[in-house]
């Protein structure tokens, strides 16, 4: 049975199996999540919370088939509260706009589930249908737009998709007095290691960041930054490879060593603006974040 210091996230996660040689759901299943022991998968599944497509609980010889459908509970440690609330700053039937506080992730990963900001916005507008239109990092604070209505969903999906939507961000982070403003990063962004991080390789750029300075201090400046792609990470890799990486990153330019979070030194780090054409009404909308560094 689990431990009752663990909890179960009340909604499933879903995987599409990856192409590969493996025999069973199982053995794919430790492939694609090796921080998951086969022992931990084998007693999920024992219990009946890894579904296959059609909601039905798999077992442990399942075939595997590549893209197979794959439903699974995720379960974590007792979690500790974030000591940051977010802020709705607006609702309507279509959508809402929050304030995201840092250290609060935008969705269930790792060890939070409940301390996610759709997990408390589910519950605080009673809306189970609420779900992201696009993700900023744990650490990074600020704007986050959610659809409210599964109907107009996929038009607002649409601004993303198709780049319609001009994002903002503000950044601290040292001064590039011998560069040239604005400046337009543009660099090719991949994976790196470990999992978590990216980096810069040579081949086609597949990210651009416009940059802009608001404020030059002595030992800091504050930027003005437009990510015309969403890489992962991208303005932090950007800013990074610059000399100018954001302040209190722990992950770039040089991976820091594992330790809790410090409320104390707050990504510098801002999702500041989101303006974009309401696909639905054909009106301009602007949104701006409450929240300063």
């Amino acid at each position: 049975m689990s431990s009752p210091n663990f909890q179960r996230d009340t909604h499933a996660s879903t995987v599409h199996l990856p192409a590969g040689h493996w025999t069973s759901v199982l053995d794919a299943l430790c492939a694609r999540f090796p921080a998951i022991s086969r022992s931990q998968w084998l007693d999920r599944i024992v219990r009946g919370m890894v579904l296959d497509g059609q909601g039905v609980a798999i077992t442990p010889d399942m075939p595997y088939r590549a893209g197979l459908r794959i439903h699974y509970y995720r379960e974590v440690v007792q979690e500790a509260p974030i000591p940051f609330v977010e802020t709705v700053l607006h609702v309507d039937q279509h959508l809402v706009v929050v304030d995201k506080p840092h250290f609060l992730p935008v969705t269930p990963a790792g060890g939070f589930v409940e301390q996610s900001l759709l997990r408390r916005l589910m519950q605080r507008l009673d809306n189970p249908q609420l779900v992201p239109l696009h993700r900023i990092d744990r650490a990074t604070a600020g704007l986050v737009l959610f659809s409210a209505d599964p109907v107009s969903r996929a038009a607002y999906q649409a601004l993303f998709r198709e780049r319609r939507i001009d994002k903002r961000y503000e950044a601290l982070a040292a001064p590039l007095p011998k560069l040239g403003f604005p400046l337009w990063r543009r660099s090719r962004i991949v994976r790196g290691e470990p999992f978590f991080r990216m980096r810069e390789v040579a081949g086609e750029p597949n990210s651009e960041t416009r940059i802009e300075v608001l404020e030059r201090g002595e030992a800091c400046w504050r930027y003005a930054l437009y990510p015309l792609t969403g890489r992962k990470h991208q303005l932090r890799v950007h800013m990074a490879a610059l000399g100018a990486a954001i302040r209190h990153d722990t992950s770039y330019p040089v991976l820091a060593e594992a330790a809790p979070d410090d409320h104390q030194r707050p990504l510098k780090l801002l999702a500041q603006g989101l303006a974009f054409v309401d696909p639905l009404s054909g009106e301009p909308r602007r949104f701006h974040s409450r929240l300063t560094l």
